[in-house]
This record gives structure tokens, C-alpha cells and sequence, in this order.
């Protein structure tokens, strides 16, 4: 998770006007917001990206956008509560969530996280999809299945990604990816599954297609243009 204590804003960059057209490098920090109320503006699109605390999340946007800097680790798991927003133009968002699941994290702090995720996923109108990162050797703990559901609810697309695929050999890390995607059977047919390893660079070119896919929805811009009119 990001390692940034207080909310923070940056000058919205200069963007092509072009967006069907997606370059991860040049992601860039927005801002971070405490809550929905502080968030940038509902519109546009964008995709989040969830997953508990050492899951390898900061690591996989790094690998994505080409910058070890953008997402940036804390270093005590699971105390900062910001989500954090990059601009991938002027209508286009990567957002990083606050990590979950660490054992030393206050009790109160967990319920506001809960609150603060519920509101997020089912409220949130930019939102396209959530991207969630599992270590392939520790895949869908509870809290995890619980953002799935929480996604379902609101007919979110989810896209699993196992991370830290590098960890085991190939005939085990394909059996942990066939067994992910029975069980997510279960929640419907909007969610989706792939191995992934930020080190090797396993995996990128299968998420940044679904990214594009997501991010450039051309009915959102539409819309987005009807508004200005």
C-alpha cells in the first residue's frame, strides 16, 4: 500500500485529448482522498486496484506504469487509510486502495476501512472494474472473498490477479490458478483470473489488455462530452 501520511494533491497534468489511446508510463499522481467527499470528481473512468496488505499491489502498479516510485510502500502495513489516485489523462484513473488484512491494524480502523471500501465499490459511478491481487501461494482469504462480494453486489467486473507467481514452479501455480477460477464461479460471471509476477514481468501484457478494455469505454466519454455541451 502507499506509503503517503496525509491527503495530498498534485496539478491535474497536461494530457493528448486522444483517450482511446492508453500509455500506462505516463501515469502520474493525483491525489489521495480520505473518503469519497475529498475524492476527484465522479467522472470519466477509472480502475482500482485492492488486495491485503503485502499482496505485492504497489509492486504490480510499479510493474504496470514503468515507475518503482509512483506506488510507494509503507512501511508499516496497513496504517495508512488514503486511497490514492493516478491520472492516466484527463479522464482516466489508476487508483491504488488502502491494503487490508494486517493483524496489527486497530479494530476501529478496520471498520472505517470496511465502511470507506463498501461506499467506494457500490457508489462510486467512474468506477469500471477492481483489480484484485492475491499472493498465489495465500488466495482468497475471507476478507478477500468479501470484496468480491462486495463488487458483485454492485455488478463490478473483478479481476484476480496472482501475484508473485515467480514464487512457485509452473505445474503448482497452474493448479492454484484453475482452483481460483472455480471458486469465483460462485460469484457470478464478472470476475476473472490470471497468474502474475511484478518480477518477471509475467502476466503484463494479459492486464494491460483488460485495463484498455476497461478504461476506454467509449460510452463513458460520450457522455462525458454530452455534459460539456
Amino acid at each position: 500500500m502507499t506509503g503517503i501520511i496525509n491527503e495530498q494533491q498534485s496539478t491535474t497534468p497536461e494530457f493528448p485529448p486522444k483517450l482511446g489511446t492508453i500509455n500506462f508510463k505516463q501515469a502520474v499522481f493525483l491525489q489521495s482522498a480520505s473518503a469519497l467527499t475529498n475524492a476527484p470528481l465522479d467522472t470519466g473512468s477509472e480502475v482500482a486496484f485492492a488486495g491485503r496488505s503485502n499482496a505485492g499491489k504497489s509492486s504490480a502498479i510499479n510493474t504496470l506504469t514503468g515507475n518503482r516510485k509512483l506506488a510507494r510502500t509503507s512501511r508499516t502495513p496497513g496504517r495508512t487509510q488514503l486511497i490514492n489516485f493516478f491520472a492516466l489523462s484527463e479522464q482516466q484513473r489508476l487508483v491504488d486502495l488502502p491494503g487490508y488484512g494486517y493483524a496489527k491494524v486497530p479494530l476501529k480502523m478496520k471498520r472505517e476501512w470496511n465502511k470507506h471500501m463498501e461506499a467506494y465499490l457500490q457508489r462510486r459511478q467512474s468506477l469500471r472494474g477492481l483489480v484484485l491481487l492475491m499472493d498465489v501461494r495465500h488466495p482468497l482469504t475471507d476478507q478477500d472473498e468479501q470484496m468480491v462480494r462486495w463488487a458483485a453486489s454492485a455488478t463490478m467486473p473483478v479481476h484476480v490477479l496472482l501475484t508473485k507467481a515467480d514464487k512457485l514452479k509452473r505445474g503448482p501455480a497452474k493448479n492454484t490458478l484453475l482452483s481460483v477460477r472455480a471458486r469465483l464461479l460462485e460469484f457470478g460471471d464478472t470476475t476473472s483470473v490470471q497468474l502474475f509476477s511484478s518480477l518477471k514481468g509475467d502476466g503484463l501484457k494479459e492486464l494491460e489488455t483488460l485495463l484498455r478494455a476497461w478504461l476506454t469505454d467509449a460510452s463513458v466519454f460520450d457522455e462525458a462530452a454530452d455534459s460539456d455541451d
